[in-house]
């Protein structure tokens, strides 16, 4: 039986090994070394000149990758800094009293360093490094891990809040607390189930799905044009037309507009219940049916002072747009000023079609296509 192994994505498992390239620029990653080194070097010379000895431990190289280049990294944070190199390094010392510079203390020391950070929310990769130096080095003295452990950690967490935040990055960056498991969302949900750590901090996960999604929306409505969404079966009416036919219209079809073309379909206007409700007057909540049947039944006679027509109180300006027009250049008239319908015209300014409010929401909620 033949078989092969893939990952997840469907890729050939072996392709899991090759690194993916990093979605940050130049500068950004000129801005993370610079960090590093400053951060470093800081830290180096106050250590010395407190007469640490020695002045520099080798794990705060890898805390220094993670505060200046990953600064939005949950494992970054200053407490996670601070407490996981410091603790860490106790359990180390801890360990080489119990078992000395062997490899079952090197093992465990680390094991514990990790169940601690954990425990104390100050998870820090480099953490099992400080732990694991110390029985590397046959460290016993607890004072070490005041000098230089603890000085180096708060010094160079120091210098991570003061050049990321003068490099427009939000140092320490706030990590919001997991809600209880009545108020969780579909993201808290999610990540309850994936039920590992990650390295991104959960508001920013939100911030980048939220991101993405809106980016997926604004691709598809670029190449989506008005004769993709709009309605194709009107009810329209004429200049002349009356007012109880078209009035009946709009109740039986439940619709709140009435396009009134020509005899060769051309736009002549529009006719809406807010053009119904002026014509009747209905300023005042006094008598609205009386009001109304008053203005859509017809009087009969061949003069008459009130309107007769839809002609008569319909709007003559009237928007329109091609059917060819993009979608996503009809939104801000929907959102911005008060449109409700805009007739679709085709060939020969020909009305094809209708959008509305209606159709330009189903367009933003349909899911958009995967890429």
């Amino acid at each position: 039986m033949h078989s092969s192994v893939s990952t997840s994505s469907g890729l050939p498992w072996w392709k899991a090994f090759w690194p993916a390239p990093q979605a940050v620029d130049a500068r950004e990653r000129l801005r993370g070394m610079g960090g590093a080194g400053i951060g470093l070097l800081v830290t180096a010379l106050i250590s010395h000149f407190a007469g640490a000895s020695p002045w520099l431990v080798a794990p705060m190289g890898a805390s220094a990758v993670l505060v200046f280049a990953v600064p939005a990294s949950p494992l970054a944070q200053p407490w996670a800094v601070v407490g996981g190199n410091t603790l860490s390094a106790l359990v180390g010392v801890a360990c080489m009293h119990w078992g000395g510079s062997t490899e079952w203390a090197a093992a465990l020391a680390v094991a514990l360093a990790i169940g601690l950070m954990f425990a104390l929310r100050c998870l820090h990769p480099p953490g099992g490094a400080s732990a694991l130096l110390m029985v590397l080095a046959g460290v016993t003295d607890p004072v070490y891990v005041l000098f230089p452990v603890l000085l180096n950690s708060v010094l160079l967490a120091a210098v991570g809040v003061v050049y990321n935040n003068a490099t427009g990055r939000r140092y320490p960056h706030a990590q919001l607390a997991v809600l209880p498991p009545k108020a969780q969302d579909d993201l808290d949900a999610v990540l309850a189930r994936y039920n590992q750590v990650l390295d991104i901090s959960r508001d920013d996960l939100q911030s980048l799905l939220e991101e993405t999604r809106s980016q997926a929306y604004q691709r598809r409505l670029s190449d989506v044009r008005c004769s993709d969404v709009m309605s194709r079966n009107l009810v329209t009416v004429e200049f002349g037309t009356p007012l109880e036919e078209a009035w009946a219209l709009l109740r039986e079809r439940r619709i709140k507009a009435l396009p009134v073309v020509d005899r060769l379909f051309r736009i002549v206007g529009i006719v809406t219940l807010a053009d119904f409700m002026r014509a009747a007057e209905l300023d005042f909540h006094e008598g609205l049916g009386m009001k109304m049947r008053r203005l859509v039944l017809g009087s009969g006679r061949t003069h008459s002072d009130k309107p007769e027509v839809v002609g008569q109180i319909m709007t003559r300006t009237v928007r329109v747009a091609s059917q060819d027009r993009k979608l996503v250049d009809l939104v801000p008239l929907f959102g911005s000023t008060g449109h409700h319908h805009i007739p679709i015209l085709g060939e020969r300014e020909r009305l094809v079609g209708m959008i509305t409010q209606s159709d330009v929401v189903a367009a933003l909620v349909t899911p958009p296509p995967a890429s």
